[in-house]
Formats: C-alpha cells, sequence, structure tokens
C-alpha cells in the first residue's frame, strides 16, 4: 500500500535522523571536550555519563521507537514482529535511562550533594517511572497474547497518549538539566556572558528541540499511520460483535433461509406432482 505524501514523510524522517543523530554527537563533544571526559569512579566524569546516555536512550532511541510503526517499509511485516522492534527500543531506552540515574545518584552521594531537591530532578524521576510503567503496561497487554481484545482496545488510547506525555516531558527535562548543569558549572566566565561551551550547549538544546518537534508531527500525521491488516478483527466500541463478523452472521443467516425456501418449494412440488399423480390414477381407473 502506497504512503500518502511519501516524499514529505521521507523528508521529515531523515531530518528527524539527522538532528537526532546531530544531538548524541553535540552531548558526546561535550562532555568530552568541555566536560573533561567520561568515567566511573565518582566523580564528575560519572556524572557525565548522565546527559550521554539521557540524550541516546531517552531522547533519540524513544523517539525511533515512537515512529518504528509509520516506517512504509515495515508494513509489510507482521504485526507482532513490530511490536517486539518497538518494545525492543523501549526496552534499550529505558535501560539507559535507569543507568543515567545511577551515574548522578552515585556521583551525588560521593560528593556529599543533596538528591532530588530540583524541579529538574523531581520531572526527570516522574519521567522515568511512568515510563516503565508503560513499557510494562505495553508488554504485558499488547505484546504477550494473554489480554483480552476488548482490554486493548480501551488502553490502547491511554497508551498512545502516555507514549507521547513521556516523550514531551522528557525534552523538557532534558532542557532542564542543561540549562541547569552550565549555571552550576560555568562560572568564570559566567553562563550570563554567553562563553563558547554555553552557546555550544544551548544549540545541542535547540537540536533536541527540534529532533522532539519532528517526531510529534511524523507520528501525529493520520496519513502517515500503519494500515490496519485486512485480517484483523476490531470490536466495535459499543461491545457489539467485531466487524466482519456481523456482515459474515447475515450471509450465513440469508444462506440459511435461501434454503428453507429452496427446501420448502421443492416440497410443495413434490406434493403437486403426487396430488397429480393420484388424480391421473382415479381418472384412469
Amino acid at each position: 500500500m502506497a504512503m500518502e505524501g511519501y516524499r514529505g514523510f521521507l523528508a521529515l524522517l531523515v531530518s528527524a535522523l539527522l538532528v537526532g543523530f546531530l544531538s548524541v554527537i553535540f552531548t558526546l563533544i561535550w562532555v568530552l571536550h568541555h566536560r573533561e571526559g567520561l568515567g566511573w569512579d565518582g566523580t564528575a566524569l560519572e556524572f557525565n555519563w548522565h546527559p550521554v546516555l539521557v540524550v541516546t536512550g531517552f531522547v533519540f532511541i524513544l523517539g525511533i521507537a515512537i515512529i518504528v510503526y509509520r516506517l512504509p517499509w515495515t508494513w509489510k511485516c507482521s504485526k507482532l514482529l513490530m511490536k517486539s522492534i518497538h518494545a525492543g527500543l523501549n526496552t534499550v531506552a529505558a535501560i539507559l535511562a535507569i543507568i543515567s540515574l545511577v551515574a548522578v545518584f552515585d556521583f551525588h552521594n560521593a560528593k556529599k550533594i543533596p538528591n532530588m531537591y530540583s524541579l529538574h530532578s523531581w520531572v526527570g524521576l516522574t519521567a522515568v517511572i511512568l515510563y516503565i510503567l508503560q513499557l510494562l503496561l505495553g508488554f504485558f497487554v499488547f505484546l504477550l497474547p494473554w489480554a483480552p481484545l476488548s482490554l486493548r482496545a480501551l488502553l490502547m488510547p491511554i497508551h498512545v497518549y502516555s507514549g507521547l506525555f513521556i516523550f514531551g516531558t522528557v525534552i523538557a527535562t532534558v532542557l532542564m538539566g542543561l540549562t541547569e548543569k552550565l549555571i552550576f558549572a560555568l562560572k568564570n566566565p559566567s553562563y550570563s556572558s554567553l562563553p563558547p561551551e554555553g552557546i555550544f550547549t544551548n544549540t545541542l538544546g535547540l537540536l533536541i528541540l527540534v529532533f522532539g518537534a519532528l517526531i510529534f508531527w511524523i507520528v501525529t500525521r493520520p496519513q502517515w499511520k500503519r494500515p490496519k491488516e485486512p485480517n484483523s478483527v476490531l470490536l466495535q466500541p459499543n461491545g457489539g460483535a467485531p466487524e466482519g463478523v456481523e456482515s459474515s452472521m447475515a450471509m450465513n443467516f440469508g444462506n440459511v433461509d435461501k434454503s428453507d425456501s429452496e427446501l420448502n418449494s421443492e416440497a410443495a412440488a413434490r406434493k403437486r406432482n403426487i396430488t397429480l399423480d393420484e388424480a391421473g390414477q382415479r381418472s384412469t381407473i
């Protein structure tokens, strides 16, 4: 099935991948060039894993997981395969997000810095908790074949909305975190004087914002939605019979009615023939 506005979709997809990849590269350049590098020793080097893992997993990979159903080249793949890919990408993003939190808490505890006092930390931890709950919900309800179709139909709008809400919350949290880090780290020269690191990191924030906007645009265009599979059975919202079932039942009942009428006609014809035969016999006698 051809996608409507394919060229526009392809242009936005390439733009999103390019901007997302640049966001990851800019984050690596920032921590390696301006923030002294990476390590796992309780120092600022361990903290630097936090922005790298968040931007890589919780922004870039999560964004790809959101639009993976929109890729027209996958529309011929089975829905189960695409669900598995979607779940796999989200799992990788969740693992990277959890490791990034461990890096922050290790650094804070080693340096005797209080935990969970800023709005950035409150919103960020909330996003991670909601994301893990979203991942578990998707795994047990939509990936495994245990949940009834009525439950899936009920939870699907919530699942879609929650995914977009969490992604938007992550973007906002990252932007808050970048600003907070620059305010704390840039003293001489100060952040307000627009030093090179400040300009570079502000550019990183704009890239992340543009990436989020592109993902939101791609995933909210109805003409780019994955078509429903022809053999799929959908529940009616009013609790009635599934689509296609009522029509097939009506056809079957129609065939039954037609067969009954044919049988009745045949029986009536046989009865008339018997009556005529009897009348002929009486006339012969």
